[in-house]
């Protein structure tokens, strides 16, 4: 009998199902929407509601529950200061599960949970790291073509022959270009 046990297992032992908890859920805060099974957006619902409903509180002891949870502090800073305020007049009922078809792979149902109010906000960039890096890359791209240019003006420079394969006589050995008769 499954008295008094709650939630699903997800054939996951405790520790990693909390891990997949946590890891759902800051996806969840930092993207405000994301497609998963319907089971783990089940699953994910109620904890992520409870963080939500622990930032609206909005004070430090809060904040650090929300941080024992969550480990990135750029996900709990957004809930606080972003998510939290947004649903200071609701009670209850911050996100929202739409149903989508099997998956291609294994049949699974498919959904979507996302956060009440933030469909149309587009999600906030992992990190200015990862602008800076791509700035860098498009730079680095940019000189190349310019030396590319700059050393096709008007010269073409000559391309190298391809060279033939030795030639194999049938007793097995290779014959040279040169003619030894």
């Amino acid at each position: 009998m499954r008295h008094l046990n709650r939630g699903r297992s997800l054939s996951r032992s405790p520790a990693h199902r909390k891990a997949l908890l946590s890891n759902l859920a800051q996806e969840l805060f930092q993207h405000k929407r994301i497609h998963t099974t319907l089971t783990k957006a089940r699953e994910l619902r109620p904890f992520a509601e409870k963080l939500v409903t622990t930032a609206k509180k909005g004070h430090i002891a809060a904040r650090r529950q929300v941080l024992q949870v969550l480990t990135r502090k750029s996900v709990v800073k957004s809930l606080f200061e972003e998510i939290a305020p947004a649903y200071a007049e609701r009670n209850g009922g911050y996100t929202r599960i739409v149903k989508l078809g099997p998956r291609v792979g294994d049949n699974a149902p498919l959904a979507v949970i996302e956060l009440v109010g933030f469909e149309g906000v587009k999600p906030v960039t992992a990190s200015s790291d990862s602008d800076k890096a791509a700035k860098k890359s498009a730079k680095a791209k940019s000189k190349t073509k310019a030396k590319r240019t700059k050393k096709s003006d008007g010269k073409e420079s000559p391309k190298a022959k391809p060279r033939a394969a030795p030639k194999v006589r049938a007793s097995g050995e290779k014959k040279s270009g040169k003619s030894a008769d």
